[in-house]
């Protein structure tokens, strides 16, 4: 059995610590809401396989690397069309789940971790829980809480429609080639919030643009999208990681209101 090359433009690093990967999929198992499950770089199925039960999840694998999805179609027990040769960044998830609930899991290219987690949130409707392998700093930023030098974009965004939890520290040593970082595992599981009470997408605005000059108070970091020096707006003399994801909530509901 060849065993597939790692590209280092890829970010492959592959998975080789069995008993790793039987507590990532135990993750899953333990908040099953739905039955359908898309693995992410799945690369030579070492997660897969432990994924793999007919009968109470169907699964589907999502993998960039050609040379890997023909390694899976020879030695993973899983219906070729459930194997899928594609970007994940760039597929088109509502042909695959129309209308349906689904989870996402996998030890994520890190070059792209965040662009992932970017993409589940534009189906977070559907999505109920990703668990993900991150590069041990990203995994931390995402479960930062206000205050932290690591709260940023991606854990306000996350946190807003998901709960989120950091599971366990992996080292270099359980991959393939090893990386230079340590990585982690986290889960993130729907809350109970299935849009926010504001408008969705100035939320997000207001995020990003607070964040990208985060060094700034909100007075003038916001000054591009609310300018109204006559009327003061909540914590205006915060800085953006000071405020939690309820207090973007409420500064998002008064900049639509006032402008």
């Amino acid at each position: 059995m060849a065993l597939v090359r790692p590209k280092k433009h890829l970010g492959q690093h592959f998975l080789k610590d069995d008993s790793i990967c039987k507590k990532i999929a135990l993750l899953y198992s333990e908040n099953n809401d739905s039955n359908i499950l898309l693995e992410i770089g799945p690369g030579m199925g070492a997660l897969t396989k432990h994924l793999i039960k007919p009968g109470e999840i169907e699964l589907f694998c999502i993998e960039y690397d050609i040379e890997s999805v023909n390694f899976l179609n020879e030695n993973i027990n899983l219906n070729k069309d459930h194997i899928i040769h594609g970007d994940f960044l760039k597929f088109d998830l509502d042909k695959l789940f129309t209308h349906k609930d689904f989870s996402v899991i996998g030890n994520f290219p890190y070059n792209i971790s965040s662009q992932i987690l970017f993409k589940c949130l534009d189906y977070k409707g559907q999505i109920n829980q990703v668990i993900g392998m991150f590069q041990k700093e990203v995994a931390e930023r995402i479960c930062a809480n206000p205050g932290s030098k690591t709260y940023g974009i991606l854990s306000v965004l996350m946190q807003a429609y998901y709960d989120v939890e950091y599971c366990f520290t992996i080292n270099e040593n359980a991959f393939a080639p090893p990386p230079k970082v340590k990585s982690a595992v986290i889960k993130c599981i729907r809350n109970k919030e299935k849009e926010l009470p504001c408008d969705e997408r100035e939320f997000k605005l207001i995020v990003k643009t607070a964040f990208n000059q985060r060094r700034k108070t909100l007075k003038n970091a916001l000054k591009s999208i609310y300018n109204k020096p006559e009327k003061e707006f909540p914590f205006q003399q915060k800085r953006a990681e000071q405020l939690s994801v309820d207090d973007f909530v409420s500064l998002c509901l008064f900049i639509s209101k006032n402008k």
